[in-house]
């Protein structure tokens, strides 16, 4: 994207304060994980940094269930701007006896849409260790719940949740209102 995403805006709000709405929502304390915190000392959560001198996503689910003191913990991208509240809770009340429970969505896994337990820290960090980072290999290591597509239509028929803004046409695109400003 070429710039921070989560401080992009979306109907006039940013990234960031989207995503922490929905969260509030839900969830009575938040962290966000970056390597900027001063840029983020301003919103109502916990900042922490990356534990470990790792880039990548599997570093910061690390970081984040080091600074925990939930069990289970919603993992969620600062680019997701659709979060549904509905899903996340219902996704929740599946977690009890599961180290993951995430979303599976046309065959693909939606790894930064999903709740993971603490006691996954050693097997995250014994990955990172091997400077394996892809998230996906965790799942291997653990038991998981993948959430269907059935179970997901009941909240996000349009699976918007899913959707995240990794390029500068996806954000084009999101704030678009009209079919002319698509071309």
């Amino acid at each position: 994207m070429g710039r921070d995403k989560a401080f992009l805006t979306l109907d006039g709000i940013l990234l960031i304060e989207r995503v922490l709405r929905t969260l509030r929502v839900v969830f009575p304390r938040i962290i966000i994980v970056t390597n900027d915190p001063a840029s983020y000392v301003s919103y109502d959560a916990v900042v922490v940094t990356d534990a470990v001198d790792k880039q990548g996503p599997l570093t910061g689910i690390y970081s984040g269930l080091l600074h925990s003191r939930d069990d289970y913990n919603f993992v969620v991208a600062c680019d997701m701007p659709y979060l549904n509240p509905d899903l996340i809770r219902y996704m929740a009340g599946l977690a009890q006896g599961h180290d993951i429970v995430a979303p599976m969505v046309a065959g693909y896994l939606e790894p930064l849409h999903a709740f993971y337990h603490r006691r996954l820290l050693p097997v995250i960090e014994e990955r990172l260790r091997r400077d394996a980072r892809q998230i996906r290999g965790i799942y291997g290591e653990a038991r998981v719940h993948y959430v269907t597509e059935t179970e997901i239509d009941r909240y996000d028929p349009e699976r918007r949740s899913f959707k995240n803004l990794n390029t500068p046409e996806e954000y084009k695109e999101a704030t678009c209102l009209d079919l002319e400003c698509r071309s």
